[in-house]
């Protein structure tokens, strides 16, 4: 053998022992990297064919479960447009609460829903009110709305000049109050007392404006939330203003809600404040008719002369000066004319029957503008009663 032949015979178990050291430390690599995955690799490669096989079933089971959960959790509940009100009662449990969800058709999979639930967390914080869920919503996003608790929301539009009685016919017939804890509430002392409205009634004091209600929110909450309005509008300068022209802020308010009820025309409040501070400050009766029919249990809308004859505290045809509370809740408009009336010395009005009046300083003007306005409105009446084709003669 010559000796090019065994350099090479020697060479070749060199290769071979470089080689197997350069595998060796890509196995402990991966051991290093992946420790978790190569060990079960390990296990797996060492157990038998049957346990391999079920083990591959199960991650296939799983995987397709997945994806069957995702397509779920992401698909719209139905694919018909049409909203579900619902309502998750307090200290309702979530069984109790996913059996509401059924019951109002807005789970189409209660595995999936449950898997889903579980994932999420929410099996304990699902929050009790009234939901608005459409049925293009898809579950993931209706069990975020439960979560959250972003429960239906009653947009409530109070106008100005309302009376309390009025205000709780709109509230309760949305169902958010309770009428009769309302009225209870409206002179419970110790509320008004809660409330710092020195007064034996709430009228005044409920602010009308455009509120969100929701029906977890009691009755209590609600007026208190209304009272809180009337504190962020009526500014201390307001207080102020009213103090400058002799008023407290309770007579102010009583002033501003008599005012607000005579003139839906709020170009022409200026003017009917001008007519009642002159009034007051001459000690002449302020004779408005809403105040002769506020307390009246029922009232069909038309103003009798026996009305003004009424013995009331609040009938200011009966009475002197003002009377002891508001007659409605006012608002920003009517505070800011009641307390910058017209510089005027108007002391008398009378409609004009197109929702304005006519406005004079002596009474002998002011009985010519009542034979003009109120003849001609009885006549007119007459003549649509003769001409209706309903009267039978």
């Amino acid at each position: 053998m010559n000796e090019s032949n065994k350099k090479n015979i020697q060479k070749k178990p060199i290769k071979k022992n470089s080689s197997a050291k350069k595998n060796g430390k890509k196995k402990n690599l991966w051991e290093i990297h992946f420790p978790v995955s190569s060990m079960f690799l390990k296990k797996y490669s060492s157990m038998g064919k049957l346990i391999r096989r079920t083990i591959l079933l199960i991650i296939a089971v799983i995987f397709i479960f997945s994806i069957l959960l995702m397509n779920y959790s992401f698909s719209p509940i139905e694919r018909i447009n049409k909203t579900v009100v619902f309502d998750i009662p307090s200290g309702a449990s979530f069984l109790e609460s996913t059996e509401m969800l059924n019951k109002a058709g807005l789970i189409k999979n209660r595995l999936f829903f449950y898997s889903l639930a579980i994932i999420k967390r929410a099996t304990k914080h699902l929050c009790a009110g009234e939901y608005e869920i459409n049925t293009m919503m898809t579950p993931w996003t209706m069990i975020n709305k439960l979560m959250r608790g972003e429960i239906k929301q009653y947009r409530v539009l109070i106008p100005e000049d309302l009376s309390m009685r009025e205000i709780a016919d709109r509230l309760s017939s949305q169902k958010l109050i309770n009428k009769e804890i309302f009225f209870e509430l409206a002179g419970d002392e110790d509320f008004l007392q809660s409330l710092d409205i020195k007064a034996e009634s709430i009228e005044g004091y409920l602010f009308p404006d455009t509120y969100n209600f929701n029906r977890t929110m009691n009755t209590r909450r609600i007026m208190k939330k209304m009272v809180d309005r009337f504190r962020e509008k009526v500014t201390p300068a307001m207080i102020q203003r009213a103090n400058d022209l002799g008023l407290s802020t309770h007579e102010f308010i009583t002033l501003a809600s008599i005012i607000g009820k005579e003139s839906g025309d709020d170009a022409e409040k200026p003017f009917i404040s001008a007519v009642f501070h002159n009034r007051l400050r001459k000690k002449i009766r302020l004779q408005s008719d809403p105040t002769a029919v506020y307390d009246m249990e029922s009232f069909d809308g038309k103003v009798l002369r026996s009305y003004l004859r009424r013995k009331s505290p609040y009938n200011t045809y009966v009475i002197k000066g003002l009377p002891p509370g508001p007659i409605a809740n006012p608002g920003v408009t009517t505070l800011k004319a009641t307390l910058n009336p017209a510089p005027v010395d108007y002391l008398y009005f009378v409609s004009k029957n197109d929702g304005t009046h006519f406005f004079s300083s002596s009474l002998v003007e002011h009985n010519k503008a009542v034979n003009r306005y109120v003849f001609n409105r009885n006549q007119q009446k007459q003549q649509l009663e003769y001409k209706s084709p309903d009267k039978k003669d």
